[in-house]
Order: structure tokens, then C-alpha cells, then sequence
């Protein structure tokens, strides 16, 4: 593999798995704000996930940290407008990332960088979702494609087609989610070469964020 793509550790919810997905090279981390799932925050629950991870990261004694550091993204889904940009100040967020129907009135209203996640249907076209992200895309969004589920809004741990996602995944500023793990990330990167890769269930045991597989997920997809 001739590139790197962006690695985005999601889920976090706690400062030492922050701490270690950074330090393995991830680019993004992942806190859900998304009421009523599983790996659900509250607001003070996140402010204190996000602040000691940043104050760790300002530490001098940890170089990989300070250099590099990553954007902490917060997930949201149908929730107000005015709560989401209030939480994103409060746990002092990157960027966004949005899950659910919310409009283009409502995207627009973000105070902060906008991750628009696209759930994929079994009957989606390749058409239908290339104009789709590329108009996200044409608003300085990043897209995130994931799996369509009904009944849950993402963190499902299964794929997709990605034959449906050639030549869209490799764009700047697309992450590709749902389903992978440290033993198909390497397909996944060989078959789309996506911009980045997002993962959670994928790196966890038992529920819980595993510090070992998040550091066997980003060496595969960033190898040395």
C-alpha cells in the first residue's frame, strides 16, 4: 500500500483509550453524544474524556501526542440545534458529525466543521450516491458511508457493499465505516484506497475499547 489513508477511532469513552488511538497514528476520535445508544456520553461525561486527552497531549513528555494530536469529533442524531452547537463548544469539539435527517438548514446552522454521515441502502445506486456525496463534498463536508440499519443509526459492525463505493471512497474527504476490523481492513484499503476508515465495534472486546486492537487496526492500515 503506496498511502495512509485517515484513521478515525470511534466510540472513545475514556482519556487512556484517547490517549493510546493517538499514539498508535489515528487522525480523528469519535465521542457519541447520540441520546440513547450504547456507547452514549453525556455532555460532562465528554467534557472530561475530551480534556484529559488534551491536557495529556500537551504534555511534553508524550512527543507522538504534541506533534500530532487528532480531532475530536462528536456524534449527534436529530437532537436541537442550539444544544448541539452549545455541546460542541462545551466539550470544546472539533467537528460534528451527524447522523440522522437533520436538513441542509439545520447542517448550515453547525458552528462548527460538519462529518455527514450517509447510511447505505441495499438499493442505492452508484450514481445516487456519487452526486450525493459529492455535494456534501462541494460544502466542505467530510462524508462518512456507512451501513444502513433500520433501527440503529450506525455502530452495527457490519459492511456494506463496497462495490457500490468504488471510485466514491477514494475521494478527499471520505471516511469509510461500518464492519471493518484489523483483519479486513487491509481488503478494504486495497479494493476502495478510501481517503480514511472509521472503526468501533471492530476494536473493541466485550463492549469495551481494546487498546491492543486499536493499535492492530491502524498498524495494518497504516503500515510502517
Amino acid at each position: 500500500m503506496s498511502y495512509q489513508p485517515k484513521v478515525k477511532i470511534c466510540g472513545i469513552r475514556d482519556g487512556d483509550s484517547a490517549v493510546e488511538a493517538v499514539r498508535a497514528g489515528a487522525d480523528f476520535l469519535g465521542v457519541v453524544l447520540v441520546e440513547g445508544v450504547r456507547r452514549q456520553l453525556t455532555r460532562f461525561q465528554a467534557q472530561e474524556v475530551v480534556r484529559n486527552y488534551r491536557i495529556r497531549a500537551r504534555d511534553h513528555r508524550i512527543k507522538r501526542l504534541r506533534q500530532k494530536g487528532a480531532k475530536v469529533v462528536g456524534l449527534f442524531r436529530n437532537q436541537d440545534v442550539r444544544w448541539v452547537n452549545k455541546t460542541a463548544q462545551e466539550v470544546d469539539l472539533d467537528c460534528v458529525q451527524l447522523n440522522g435527517e437533520e436538513d441542509e438548514a439545520y447542517m448550515r446552522a453547525m458552528w462548527k466543521p460538519v462529518i455527514r454521515q450517509v447510511r447505505i441502502k441495499s438499493d442505492m445506486s452508484q450514481d445516487e450516491l456519487s452526486d450525493l456525496v459529492d455535494h456534501h463534498l462541494s460544502l466542505d463536508r467530510i462524508v462518512l458511508l456507512d451501513r444502513y440499519e433500520e433501527h440503529q443509526p450506525g455502530g452495527t459492525g457490519k459492511t456494506f457493499d463496497w462495490s457500490i463505493a468504488e471510485g466514491i471512497a477514494n475521494r478527499e474527504g471520505v471516511l469509510l465505516a461500518g464492519g471493518l476490523y484489523p483483519e479486513n481492513i487491509e481488503d478494504a484499503i486495497q479494493q476502495l484506497s478510501p481517503w480514511g476508515v472509521d472503526v468501533s465495534t471492530g476494536v473493541e472486546t466485550d463492549g469495551i475499547k481494546d487498546h491492543s486492537k486499536i493499535r492492530a487496526f491502524i498498524e495494518t492500515a497504516k503500515p510502517v
